[in-house]
């Protein structure tokens, strides 16, 4: 399935080239005009449920608050998000709260905050964030805006593990992320074999058939997250309206 996405930078959606965020270089695609809370409704209109807000560093709660309130319960909300502050974001509006940097410390999990976090909200309203670049043959996770890797290798044992603390996982290919060049079919296909609960791929998507693919490469495991590509985002690879169609086409 498709699902949609808001990401937030300094207060106004953008569509962000991944491996730049956080350095002097950062490349964006796209800004828009529009409100997050107008691409909030719009989903909520199209019966899109599960997409994400996430909020690219500080000044995009208020943009944050006004989308969750425009579609209550419709959208994942992620960035900056702790034990402390993850039910505050539930009653914001959000159906999940969405967690990557908070659980990782010194590139290591830390299994107390995460054991703290599912104490604070339960494991189903928890959706964790395994984003990932690729070193040698391998993916391992990148926190603090994708710009630290981790000790964490993505795969199977990883994957199982994790699946007892939260409800979804969300995964952005970063190496590709915001670039329009394709999917990460190595990565797509590897996440459908080894994923147990649903599970959302973001970067590179440039066309349907690329949703396509995630679909078949998947088994129907894996739903996907278009960006830069689609024409709501000043893309030209994409139409919104065909996403949900798609949508439409795999619910009958």
């Amino acid at each position: 399935m498709f699902r949609p996405c808001i990401d937030l930078h300094e207060g106004k959606v953008k569509q962000i080239v991944g491996g730049t965020l956080g350095e002097a270089g950062l490349r964006t695609n796209f800004v828009s005009e529009k409100s997050a809370a107008w691409f909030a409704e719009l989903y909520q209109r199209d019966g899109l449920k599960g997409g994400h807000v996430i909020m690219l560093g500080a000044g995009n709660e208020a943009a944050a608050r006004a989308a969750l309130a425009a579609y209550p319960g419709g959208m994942h909300v992620g960035g900056g998000i702790n034990a402390t502050n993850a039910r505050e974001w539930l009653e914001a509006g959000a159906s999940h709260v969405i967690v990557t940097s908070w659980v990782f410390r010194e590139g290591r999990v830390d299994w107390t905050r995460l054991e703290e976090l599912v104490q604070a909200i339960g494991k189903k309203k928890l959706v964790l964030d395994l984003s990932c670049r690729k070193r040698g043959e391998k993916y391992f996770v990148v926190t603090d805006r994708w710009q630290k890797f981790t000790e964490l290798e993505v795969n199977a044992e990883t994957l199982k593990k994790f699946s007892g603390y939260c409800e979804e996982f969300l995964i952005h290919a970063v190496d590709v992320e915001g670039l329009c060049r394709g999917i990460d079919s190595e990565l797509v296909t590897k996440l459908g074999a080894w994923t147990s609960i649903p599970m959302t791929y973001a970067g590179g998507a440039n066309s349907l058939a690329d949703l396509e693919a995630v679909t078949r490469l998947s088994h129907g495991k894996v739903d996907l997250t278009i960006g830069s590509a689609l024409d709501i985002f000043g893309g030209s690879g994409i139409k919104y309206e065909e996403c949900v169609g798609f949508n439409r086409r795999q619910r009958h």
